[in-house]
């Protein structure tokens, strides 16, 4: 089974800026689309971001300006540069990746990693 393992979480005041990580255990591991979601407490979880093996991106109006995904799809590897952080960014950030498992679509996550934003 792959696993996606983020890192980078933490605590940062309002202004400032972060970077999550996400890496796939297995090398050959070939998801289509690679992003991050997030949940607040009490909140539904929303996408953030998302970008395509091609390189297209998709970004939550709430993060347009501020948040910026890239993607090594040499090391299977997912960014979320998050700058200019407000309070409301504040949940537990999710890596998501979609491919196929057993020839049929599947979502994979990551375990989550907290950002917490506060002075």
């Amino acid at each position: 089974q792959v696993q996606l393992v983020e890192s980078g979480g933490g605590l940062v005041q309002p202004g400032g800026s972060l970077r999550l990580s996400c890496a796939a255990s297995r090398s050959t591991f070939s998801p289509n689309a690679m992003g991050w979601y997030r949940q607040a407490p009490g909140e539904q979880r929303e996408m953030v971001a998302a970008v395509t093996r091609g390189g297209s991106t998709n970004y939550a109006d709430s993060v347009k300006g501020r948040f910026t995904i890239s993607r090594d799809n040499a090391k299977n590897t997912v960014y979320l540069q998050m700058n200019s952080l407000k309070s409301e960014d504040t949940a537990v950030y999710y890596c998501h990746a979609d491919a196929l498992r057993f020839g049929r679509p599947y979502d994979y996550w990551g375990q989550g990693t907290q950002v917490t934003v506060s002075s």
